[in-house]
């Protein structure tokens, strides 16, 4: 294999590599977005509910029922893309095991290594 196929390989797996970065972020997006509507669309159902009930009334039916069905559809939505989220995820190759951390979560300091026995025990020679 000569320098230039080497090269090449090289960037397209960094090519590939920023690929898949990009996509995941694109996904994060949608989901936060598809999130943040449903979240939206729950509030916009407890202020109808809230100004129904401070009135003494039940929620319209009709009004109700359109509230639930943009809540339903934006919920299910943002599930979906938080699966597809998760789902990718699971799919990519372990990382590497996160630092040793003490009993409290804190990083744990590193230790000495122990002092070799049988390697001079005396202080070193200056010259």
């Amino acid at each position: 294999m000569t320098i230039w196929d080497k090269v090449k390989e090289g960037i397209d797996k960094a090519g590939k590599v920023a690929q898949d970065a990009l996509d995941d972020g694109k996904t994060r997006i949608e989901a936060y977005r598809a999130r943040e509507q449903a979240d939206k669309a729950a509030e916009a159902f407890g202020y109808a509910v809230f100004r129904a009930t401070e009135l003494g009334k039940d929620i319209e039916p009709d009004s109700k029922e359109r509230l639930m069905q943009s809540l339903r559809d934006r919920d299910t939505e943002a599930r979906r893309l938080e699966a597809k989220l998760a789902d990718e995820n699971a799919a990519k190759p372990d990382a590497p095991p996160p630092p040793p951390t003490d009993a409290a979560g804190a990083p744990a300091e590193p230790t000495a290594p122990a002092p070799d026995a049988g390697a001079g025990a005396s202080a070193p020679s200056q010259v």
